[in-house]
């Protein structure tokens, strides 16, 4: 007869195998900004590297001119292309069963049932850390840059190794209640005022074709943004429904209520700079299982590495008082 111990390894890791795919869908479609990110094709899969690397198209080329006839062209080189560097981070999940438990539950059915459970819970549990990661400002420790470091508050701050105080064109935009955009005096944040938060804001994060394509609320900005709407509102499932994330429209962009969102925070992405990077074999992945020379049990670990990045941080936008 198998012993518990590898029974439990091998109905655990067969469980993984048969899930691969549906482990990485369950943890980025609990949450509004990964499911978006998901399906728009932002979530970037390497195989290596010392750093992540995000090219940036920072500049205009300032070669160009108006001419007539032999006029003496401009051929100056033109520094136009930068990078932002962001560090891999780690994070990992157990799925334990101690020698005790798996001879207690030495039946097959037994052993079944302990497995699917320990998974499920570890499952969750990296779902709803990695959703906190998400919207985090980074400064946990080992945690990857969240929402708050690459939209900060202030819009300012060191991103990708680029120092914003620094280089302007890498601040994220605010729009602040207390000091808004328009100019004028502070606004008292409620749904008779929200909408004169975000015009201005809008209009200063679209540039052309680009715009902000991602409401993403609290509960109380998304209740002021509703109410402040006519009785002509329209719902949509967003992105026809997956995940289950009812959403709001404003001008093109989905307005959408994450439970993860800061307290009184609403922020305008263009998700087309945002994209969540994870190593291609740290994608939420199985890896080898651990035993301890002085302890009876069974440690399989369930492993995430990679990080959050941003390629324009001026066409990312905050709302908040």
């Amino acid at each position: 007869m198998p012993s518990p111990n590898a029974t439990f390894t091998e109905l655990v890791s067969t469980t993984l195998r048969d899930h691969k795919s549906s482990i990485a869908d369950n943890v980025s479609n609990h949450n509004a900004l990964l499911m978006r990110l998901n399906n728009a094709g932002n979530l970037r899969v390497l195989d290596g590297g010392y750093e992540i690397v995000e090219p940036l198209d920072y500049a205009e080329n300032s070669t160009f001119q108006r001419y007539s006839g032999f006029d003496t062209l401009n051929i100056q080189a033109s520094d136009v292309i930068s990078a932002a560097k962001f560090d891999w981070k780690q994070s990992a999940v157990h799925v334990v069963a101690s020698g005790l438990e798996l001879r207690q539950n030495s039946g097959k059915n037994q052993l079944v049932s302990l497995a699917r459970a320990r998974l499920t819970n570890a499952i969750r549990t990296f779902r709803n850390n990695h959703s906190t990661d998400v919207y985090s400002d980074g400064t946990a420790s080992n945690q990857m840059n969240g929402i708050q470091a690459l939209v900060s508050d202030l819009g300012t701050g060191t991103v990708g190794g680029i120092v914003s105080g620094t280089f302007t064109f890498w601040k994220s935009t605010l729009q602040s209640a207390a000091a808004p955009l328009q100019g004028g005096g502070a606004i008292t944040v409620s749904k008779s005022t929200f909408q004169s938060l975000m015009l201005p804001l809008w209009l200063t994060l679209t540039r052309g074709q680009d715009r902000p394509n991602l409401i993403v609320a609290d509960d109380s900005y998304f209740t002021f943004y509703e109410e402040s709407l006519t009785d002509n509102k329209r719902y949509m499932a967003s992105d026809e429904g997956k995940g289950g994330f009812i959403s709001l429209k404003y001008k093109t962009a989905d307005v959408i209520y994450d439970d993860a969102c800061p307290a009184n925070h609403m922020y305008f992405f263009n998700t087309d700079f945002l994209k969540l990077v994870a190593h291609r074999d740290a994608n939420f992945t199985e890896v080898e299982k651990k035993e301890s020379v002085n302890q009876d049990g069974s440690v399989i670990p369930i492993i995430w590495q990679g990080n959050m990045t941003v390629s324009n941080r001026q066409l990312q936008g905050l709302i908040k008082s």
